[in-house]
């Protein structure tokens, strides 16, 4: 079967392999259809993997598939049926996982793709508790981006920013996977939408996607701009990922209250901020990762209910190079999907 292995930074190559065995109990067995990239895609090229991983390693951590074969013991799944595996490897067992907080997994094996063989590939066995069905009239391509991409939006929407319909919402780099999705899933709850994004192209783009405002936060200083459209209040909540470059701006446009919801860091990891700032005005900073199953669920719900991913290009398995400098480039306007 073909694969797409990591041999080494930067080394990554289209490779034929063995197929997976017959599922053992507990699994079921997957033909891959589709892989959505995403920045971790790119962290693990460049060989940052926090943890020790063995090479060659099978890459594709978001994806796409349709159950071809089950192992003993599985029920409620069926062959021919399109499901979204879960992203990381759980135990199942723990608080965490029993409670449906599967990001929380105290024993999780790793990170599919990242420190695990992912789904870049075109069959797969995983554990049949660890899939998702896709909904009727939800597309294949639409569903490649439920696992890391809507999920990641839903967990840090609503688990952890606990949005309001009719709130003001700031969501950073709404070019991006996520930033598209949190965009359109904001706009679903009648929020208003203030979106950033690093170009006018972008901006023009966002804008059409639904936001409210959209501002260059290249070119002006987005927290001025967004006091100004809020009279002087501030932001309910700020959809933050970008780090270093938008941070103590992205403080400064919460309203008094307000919460800032993170899930990255692309442009740094180490900031500087002002205590007092958030102390006195009681501002809730959160961290969130990933996303559980449940969230998966509710991403393709969503996708069920039209609010779909924004597909910036779609490329065969052995042109993922292609898609993959576009994203390191951020040329990138939504999701990029290498298909198998």
């Amino acid at each position: 079967m073909r694969a797409l292995q990591l041999f080494a930074d930067r080394d990554l190559r289209v490779v034929d392999l063995p197929p997976p065995p017959p599922p053992g109990p507990g699994e079921v067995q997957l033909a891959m259809r589709a892989i959505a990239l995403n920045h971790i895609d790119v962290w693990g090229w460049r060989g940052m993997a926090f943890a020790k991983r063995a090479l060659p390693l099978v890459v594709g951590v978001e994806a796409v598939g349709e159950i071809v074969a089950i192992g003993p013991g599985v029920t409620g799944v069926a062959v021919g049926q399109r499901v979204v595996p879960y992203s990381a490897r759980t135990c199942g067992v723990c608080p965490a996982c029993r409670a449906g907080r599967d990001n929380l997994c105290e024993q999780v094996a790793g990170i599919m793709g990242f420190h695990l063989d992912g789904f870049a590939c075109e069959r797969v066995n995983t554990l049949a508790r660890l899939v998702v069905p896709v909904p009727d009239g939800v597309s294949t391509e639409d569903a490649a981006c439920a696992s890391v991409t809507f999920g990641t939006v839903e967990h840090m929407l609503f688990d952890n920013a606990r949005l309001e319909p009719g709130e003001t919402i700031l969501i950073q780099a709404a070019g991006s996977g996520i930033g598209t999705a949190a965009v359109r899933i904001a706009k679903s709850l009648g929020c208003t939408v203030i979106a950033t994004a690093g170009d006018d192209e972008k901006v023009a783009k966002a804008r059409a996607l639904g936001a409210d405002h959209a501002i260059n936060y290249t070119t002006d200083r987005f927290e001025g701009v967004v006091r100004r459209l809020t009279g002087k209040k501030g932001v309910d909540v700020v959809f933050e990922h970008v780090g270093v470059t938008t941070w103590a701006g992205s403080l400064f446009s919460l309203k008094p209250g307000g919460r800032l919801v993170t899930c990255g860091s692309t442009s740094g990891v180490s900031v500087e901020t002002n205590l007092f700032q958030i102390f006195q005005r009681q501002l809730r900073i959160i961290g969130s990762f990933g996303c559980s199953l449940r969230n998966v669920g509710q991403a393709l719900a969503h996708m069920q209910a039209g609010i779909r991913p924004v597909i910036d290009m779609v490329v065969p398995l052995e042109a993922f190079h292609l898609g993959l400098e576009r994203l390191e480039s951020r040329r990138v306007f939504g999701k990029i999907l290498v298909t198998l």
